[in-house]
């Protein structure tokens, strides 16, 4: 395409060929969408899914906002906001994906078969995050200040999306097949801190604040294409819907574990760490057990 674009200029007698590309691509493209609507509307519960992780990832254009008027958040202030939302998603792993997982294999006429299938299937997920976490070049936003470099935005941005794309999964997976619990809230009030860190980091990198937030609006939405995946996959699942539960709770796990806890427990932050990982963990408990 960019081979044709250069054409277009250099050579007018290409244009109909410029012309004639971008016409076929414009009518693939709106087939692919009619074939969606159509999708969606045969699956309501798909649509639920998409649309439940489509209201999370907003949320932390939400959580931007502060930096329009605020300033960035005091290090003394980022350890909570980190650990809330790692308890959060602690919480919602379990009470969401995993627990309904297990209570479906228990259920089922051969549970120790089916939960041996359902724990490698959820050490599949901390697997696949490991894998990409590796192969992906990124830069965490917590290390920004620690570390007093200058990376690349796109570094950055890199590591906020492998952040948000098991959320958006795990919030497909159990919207779609009728576990959420909670989750969609829980995720959407912990992305809204989530963004403001975000957008902060952004301000660090020399964004101005309206960039800033739109950067972390940005971000926010990869969560509906992770949620595209785990609708997808919730709904070809069939009889194997726990393996997709246990597998994005797996993800979920991962992501506490491998960034949010280090995050909010660096050297004097770890008391205050600990207290949000707690508040988060109860607040999200509050939530499974009213919805």
């Amino acid at each position: 395409m960019t081979q044709l674009v250069v054409q277009h200029y250099t050579q007018p007698t290409a244009r109909r060929h410029l012309w004639t590309g971008m016409a076929m691509a414009a009518v693939a493209l709106a087939f692919g969408l009619e074939q969606s609507i159509h999708w969606l509307a045969a699956h309501p519960m798909a649509a639920k899914g998409l649309e439940a992780s489509l209201l999370a990832g907003l949320a932390t254009g939400l959580g931007a906002l502060p930096v329009l008027f605020l300033r960035r958040p005091s290090a003394r202030l980022m350890a909570p906001m980190l650990g809330l939302a790692g308890g959060m998603m602690l919480a919602a792993s379990l009470f969401s994906l995993l627990v309904p997982a297990v209570q479906t294999v228990a259920a089922s006429p051969a549970p120790w078969l089916l939960g041996g299938i359902t724990a490698a299937a959820f050490l599949a997920g901390v697997a696949m995050m490991q894998r990409i976490d590796r192969r992906l070049p990124h830069t965490h936003v917590e290390e920004l200040e620690a570390s007093g470099m200058q990376p690349h935005v796109a570094l950055v941005v890199a590591a906020i999306a492998l952040h948000n794309v098991p959320e958006g999964l795990a919030v497909g997976v159990a919207a779609a097949s009728g576990a959420d619990h909670g989750m969609t809230l829980g995720i959407a009030l912990q992305n809204i801190p989530e963004g403001w860190i975000v957008a902060s980091a952004m301000l660090a990198l020399g964004a101005a604040p309206i960039r800033a937030a739109l950067i972390a609006l940005g971000t926010g939405l990869v969560e509906p294409v992770g949620g595209l995946f785990g609708v997808v996959a919730s709904t070809m699942a069939g009889a194997t819907l726990p393996l997709a539960l246990a597998a994005a709770a797996g993800a979920m796990l991962w992501v506490v574990s491998h960034e949010l806890i280090p995050a909010s427990h660096r050297p004097g932050r770890e008391a205050a760490g600990t207290a949000g990982l707690a508040a988060g963990f109860a607040v999200m408990t509050v939530l499974a057990a009213a919805f």
